[in-house]
């Protein structure tokens, strides 16, 4: 159990490193520092739990299980406590009749003869706790930490009940399809199964699967990343105060439903990705970890140490060794038990740095990533995450939120990097928010939108995305309602004049979308229903909006009505990610940016052999304006954003011929000249 790490450690080679970075010189000591940190954990691991393997199934060991012959065993790590016992509505909730023993590691266990051979004692889906006494004058009762179902009655109460989930085998979820390949272009679906349904209650796993996977897969994303899947005892936290870190939420339906999902899912060659929350866990006591076992330092920090102001909420001590067992054990449980494939990590700022990144701006400056403000216990955290992962798993994704732009984030932990495969590109939403809430069309500066697109660290890769489900929340706005606002709800009918603002909005949302998607990063992200310019905010039920469901859902009906124009933005996103998929620009190299002009408002690059042509100018259109391409021959028209089918005026035709000038221009061996119509976007392909 709790370990003492080991002296041994491995020297890091630093020349990979510094060539991938040379300014990191000066911050080889901190890199080789957590490095040894990592090396020592991993040594442990090795040594005292036989790999990570082993130590990765925390879940066979802790928890409660039945056998085939009907036997219940269940162990709990609980040190502080002094006594212990297994209660529930199997034994009427008797405090003495189920006594568990302790080892001296802390860990509780009992077996329960099964009542008949092969019949548990304890039924299926009946209710359990576990009984502390931690002092002679006080007793605690708490839903066990491993638990793997936990279900909740908001007419009885907002606490928890935790659940024996042991279904007669029949009844168990078979998986029928393999994993998909590990894709080299992600396409990314965001998604919350709770909104997915166009009327106002909570959608359900069946629902999902149902409904919105062939939507996913005709719109051409070959990633869903899922959200509030771990359970959370307050809907409207988006799932991000998670109580119960072995249950999937309830709220949707059963664990079997979850799987029949994700098995769904992968037989249409789709990748399914956790929104997994490592960094907090929400403070609740009745039904959560905070205070298991009566002390405030069993799974977290002590003091203020283990806890988030802003988020109000409790820190975990990345640097005990049952932690780390509970958490590495969380990833290898949805990787095993549903068959996910990969984990989007929240919150991994707040998980590198003490200051959690309250109060802390990031200029670049190498000085901000190495140095006593950086939490090096979280960063080793991740780096066994990461290395554990990808031993188990070579085909894994796994992404970093992370606003801080730590080097080395992506670079893999054998050559000194923190792991992951990808990290989101945050400051590319905040961009264009900032520029539709501040900025006059006419004012945009080209020179920052192309920088704040290409701004990546080199050899480390980036998941675009040109709006975030936090701007969809109530109090924001999506990028749709910045752009069209009110006339949303008046003018997106095909029945009425196409209006300025919505002219406008169509035109600048595809041609953003499509900026972001080809020049942004390695990877593209959309949160659900954005596609098509979704016309309502997000606002989960609460006491601020009388608990109403009306906002806490996907409208799929107005973009399956045919007189409405949201049809458009979704044959746009259909059409921009099938180029993609064509043409696989997310694993080229950047783009090479020939143009950025001020003045006309254009941006010129090209990537994966295509030619890129964006005109953002609010008011002109151009002919035979020339542009720099690199290889010689003749183009064609790949897409164009003004095509009718996508809402716009088919002033491009699409069949034209395109032959380069052998002339140098914007610094490629050849131009090309084209008509480029106001907010639209056109794309070349060489025959």
């Amino acid at each position: 159990m709790a370990t003492s790490l080991t002296k041994k450690t491995s020297s890091l080679d630093t020349e990979p490193v510094l060539k991938l970075d040379g300014y990191l010189k000066p911050n080889i000591p901190a890199i080789v520092e957590r490095y040894d940190m990592y090396q020592k954990w991993k040594d442990t691991i090795d040594k005292s739990e036989n790999g990570y393997d082993a130590f990765t199934k925390g879940y066979e060991r802790f928890g409660i299980h039945a056998a085939p012959s009907g036997e219940i065993t269940y162990s709990e790590w609980a040190p502080n406590a002094q006594e212990a016992s297994l209660i529930g509505e199997f034994n009427d909730w008797n405090r003495s009749s189920h006594r568990m023993t302790r080892d001296q590691f802390g860990v509780w266990s009992i077996k329960i003869p099964p009542k008949a051979p092969g019949v548990p004692a304890i039924p299926h889906d009946s209710k359990i706790k576990i009984s502390f006494v931690i002092s002679p004058y006080e007793r605690i009762e708490r839903l066990p930490a491993w638990i793997t179902r936990v279900t909740q009655d908001l007419s009885v109460s907002p606490v928890y009940d935790a659940r024996f989930w042991n279904p007669p085998e029949e009844e168990k979820y078979k998986f029928k399809n393999p994993r998909p390949p590990k894709p080299s272009c992600v396409r990314i679906y965001e998604a919350h199964v709770g909104i997915s349904t166009s009327e106002g209650r909570v959608g359900t796993y069946k629902e999902f699967t149902r409904d919105i996977l062939k939507r996913i897969k005709d719109l051409g994303y070959n990633v869903i990343q899922l959200m509030a899947v771990m359970e959370h005892a307050y809907y409207a936290s988006f799932g991000y105060q998670v109580t119960s870190f072995f249950a999937a939420s309830s709220r949707y339906g059963t664990p079997e439903d979850l799987k029949e999902l994700i098995d769904t899912a992968h037989g249409m060659g789709i990748t399914v990705l956790l929104d997994v929350v490592h960094s907090h866990a929400c403070k609740n006591v009745l039904d959560g970890l905070n205070l298991f076992d009566g002390t405030d330092h069993q799974y977290f920090h002590e003091g203020g140490k283990g806890r988030h102001d802003l988020w109000d909420s409790r820190l975990f001590n990345y640097g005990h060794h049952e932690v780390l067992r509970f958490l590495l054990s969380n990833l290898r449980w949805y990787m095993e038990e549903y068959q996910f494939d990969g984990f989007r990590f929240d919150g991994v700022t707040s998980m590198m740095y003490l200051h959690h990144g309250i109060g802390t701006g990031f200029s670049g400056d190498y000085n901000e990533y190495f140095g006593p403000q950086v939490d090096l216990e979280g960063v080793v955290y991740l780096m066994l995450a990461n290395d554990m992962l990808h031993t188990l798993y070579p085909g894994v994704i796994t992404i970093a939120e992370d606003v801080s732009g730590m080097p080395l984030l992506c670079v893999p932990v054998n050559i000194g990097g923190v792991g992951f495969d990808y990290r989101l590109s945050m400051a590319i939403p905040d961009m264009w928010i900032k520029l539709l809430k501040e900025k006059k069309d006419d004012e945009w500066d080209l020179g920052n939108i192309v920088h704040t697109l290409t701004n990546r660290r080199w050899g480390e890769k980036s998941i675009a995305y040109a709006e975030s489900h936090d701007q969809a929340l109530v109090g924001d706005k999506t990028l749709a309602f910045w752009l069209m606002d009110k006339e949303m709800y008046t003018n997106m009918s095909d029945m009425s004049a196409m209006t300025p603002i919505i002219e406008r909005g169509l035109g600048l949302h595809k041609i953003i979308r499509l900026l972001v998607h080809a020049l942004g990063g390695e990877g593209y992200l959309n949160f659900e229903g954005n596609e098509f310019g979704h016309p309502e905010w997000l606002d989960f039920p609460r006491e601020g909006n009388g608990n109403s469901f009306h906002y806490a859902r996907r409208q799929w009906n107005v973009l399956d009505d045919e007189l409405l124009r949201y049809k458009y933005l979704n044959n746009f996103d259909i059409a921009m990610n099938h180029l993609e998929q064509k043409y696989h620009w997310l694993e080229a190299l950047p783009g090479y940016v020939s143009l950025k002009h001020e003045v006309d408002k254009l941006i010129v690059f090209e990537r994966a052999g295509l030619l890129f042509v964006f005109n953002f100018h609010p008011t002109q259109s151009f002919a035979d304006y020339r542009v720099g391409v690199e290889e010689a021959g003749e183009y064609h028209v790949a897409l164009s954003s003004d095509e009718k089918r996508f809402g716009g005026f088919d002033r491009i035709a699409l069949d034209t011929k395109f032959f380069t000038t052998d002339l140098p221009w914007n610094g490629r061996k050849n131009f090309v000249q084209v008509y480029i119509p106001t907010r639209c976007a056109l794309v070349l392909a060489k025959v």
